[in-house]
């Protein structure tokens, strides 16, 4: 028993070393104070400097932010709605429609990318609309909104299905009702879900390529860009930065999720 338990032990940290060693070497390297991608030389913050005075790279980085937050913003209200209106359908219809859902979350990125490139495409046949800014946008608010969903629908799940009707019979209007009732005990699903909308955007490289046409550029586009030709210490504190950042992000969900938990357990 106490061998098995070992082993299981040595396979957890060996896969733990495989997957995270790679980062910590990069997170080290970029504050090494030469070009050198193996001999530290010293300790040093201009890779940092270099990075905020690299235009290119703050370029995208602005349009990486920009998308990610108003397609997360975009996404979550839309996934809401459509998490609520799932929740009023019958059970049939409302697991149809929750599988549908659920296919372009488990779909290959470069399967949803090339496919949202041919429709724009074909937009763009019949309109004036070009790949770029607009098109990148929508992409990210398709592939965002099912996860919005699935983090929404949980909530609702455990809702009382008579709580929007005893606030509708004590005068609230339904609006009225939606806002001070039904939307702060969804609350925690509707935080998780934009927190990961917002993450997988800022993240997402395959989409991003096939959608943003040549006039447009994210952040992962760019470092892809440059390390086709060699791999910069720029690049290394780019990634050290949005690593902190989707490690900070988690945490934050993390926490909102079991502080959820702790509440429904203590109204149990």
């Amino acid at each position: 028993m106490r061998q098995k338990y070992f082993t299981g032990r040595l396979l957890m940290i060996a896969i733990a070393v495989f997957l995270y060693l790679p980062i910590v070497i990069m997170i080290v390297f970029s504050f090494n104070s030469s070009k050198s991608r193996t001999v530290w030389t010293g300790f040093t913050l201009e890779w940092y400097s270099a990075l905020f005075r690299n235009e290119l790279i703050m370029s995208s980085l602005y349009t990486t932010i920009l998308v990610s937050l108003l397609a997360a913003a975009i996404a979550t209200v839309l996934g809401t709605a459509a998490a609520i209106g799932f929740s009023r359908m019958r059970r049939g219809t409302r697991q149809f429609f929750l599988t549908v859902n659920n296919i372009p979350a488990v779909n290959p990125d470069i399967i949803t990318g090339v496919s949202l490139m041919l429709l724009f495409v074909f937009i763009r046949s019949v309109t004036n609309i070009e790949l770029g800014f607009f098109t990148l946008l929508l992409a990210h608010i398709t592939f965002n909104v099912p996860y919005v969903i699935l983090s929404v629908m949980p909530k609702l799940r455990g809702l009382n299905k008579h709580l929007f009707e005893a606030a509708l019979d004590l005068g609230a209007t339904p609006i009225r009702a939606f806002w001070k009732v039904i939307l702060p005990e969804i609350m925690p699903g509707v935080v998780s879900g934009a927190l990961m909308a917002f993450t997988l955007s800022i993240d997402d490289f395959v989409i991003s390529y096939f959608t943003a046409g040549s006039s447009v550029q994210t952040l992962p586009m760019t470092i892809f860009a440059m390390t086709r030709k060699r791999v910069s210490p720029e690049i290394n504190a780019i990634s050290t930065l949005l690593f902190t950042t989707v490690l900070l992000l988690l945490i934050v969900i993390n926490v909102a999720q079991h502080r959820d938990q702790k509440k429904q357990k203590q109204k149990q």
